[in-house]
């Protein structure tokens, strides 16, 4: 039996997710080293007025995630796999050992930056829920002749589509998705990832991350995009540049790692919907998450995982 530890995109965060991290010495080291990193105090990005904007939130995910994993590497525990939502893969690539603590921390508050200078308001990303791909690629189609800024950004179940670009867009989409029985979502996010609208962001990135050390993975690093193992860290890093624009496949990720042998999922903090996605198909295996389980029966279900 093999483990994956899984992060989560945008959409997970929630107002003081730092200052709610489980009180410990790791916690506190790399909220300082964070501080120093950026030049603020990370504990103010968890805010509301904060959490508004791109940048604060990315950061919060990446600091969650990574501080997850310490929590549970510090008993020496790792898991054979990683994977990573949207914003999440830059944490899988760090806990697998690609690119440094700090390095991530300075990309990912760039990323955040680009794609939020971008599309500053007007765009974002929505959840229809109770159809296929097949469906919202027809309502797309339908929309796109007078507003063209649409497009499906997220396949996270055979149910369950994002789609992605400007309000207008997503409203006339919403509206024939509400006609036909579906379930349509706002998501908290206020750029349109994973499509094409985010191509020279992800270009001007790949830029900034030349130079940057990185390392061949420790941990098997699984792309949220292709549902790939990706073996290099030349791939991992074109992974990370080019994922804010490229559609994400998490249904086809989680089942690529159900067929690989693996049985234990954990999903770092702060969230529980790749926990609830991933139990559509690890039917015989454990799925859980930082948010609703001690540390101690994680600590628990990786040993006895190893040993298994």
């Amino acid at each position: 039996m093999s483990s994956i530890w899984v992060y989560p995109g945008q959409g997970a965060q929630k107002i003081n997710m730092l200052h709610e991290l489980p009180t410990h010495k790791l916690v506190k080291q790399y909220l300082e080293q964070a501080s120093d990193v950026l030049k603020q105090d990370v504990l103010l990005l968890d805010q509301p007025e904060n959490l508004r904007s791109t940048y604060a939130v990315q950061l919060c995910l990446y600091l969650s995630g990574i501080i997850s994993s310490a929590l549970l590497t510090e008993q020496n525990i790792y898991p054979d796999y990683v994977a990573g939502l949207s914003i999440g893969a830059w944490a899988a690539a760090t806990v697998a050992g690609v690119i440094s603590f700090e390095d991530g921390l300075k990309l990912v508050a760039r990323r955040g930056e680009l794609m939020q200078q971008a599309y500053p308001q007007g765009y974002g990303m929505t959840a229809v829920i109770g159809t296929d791909r097949m469906r919202v690629e027809q309502w797309i189609s339908q929309v796109r002749i007078e507003t063209p800024d649409i497009y499906i950004a997220n396949i996270n179940a055979s149910n369950q589509i994002v789609i992605s670009g400007s309000e207008e867009a997503m409203q006339q989409v919403s509206s024939l998705a509400r006609l036909d029985g579906a379930i349509v979502k706002r998501l908290a996010v206020s750029v349109p990832s994973h499509c094409i609208l985010l191509e020279p962001q992800a270009r001007q990135l790949h830029i900034d991350i030349k130079g940057v050390a990185s390392a061949q993975p420790k941990i098997k690093y699984l792309s949220g995009t292709s549902a790939r193992l990706l073996r290099t860290d030349v791939q991992i890093l074109n992974d990370l540049t080019f994922n804010m624009s490229r559609m994400i496949d998490w249904e086809s990720t989680v089942q690529a790692a159900w067929e690989r042998g693996v049985r234990l999922h954990i999903e770092a903090l702060p969230g529980t919907v790749l926990t609830g996605l991933a139990r559509k198909i690890f039917k015989e295996g454990s799925v859980l998450c930082f948010q609703n389980t001690q540390l101690d029966s994680l600590i628990t279900a990786m040993q006895k995982e190893q040993v298994s």
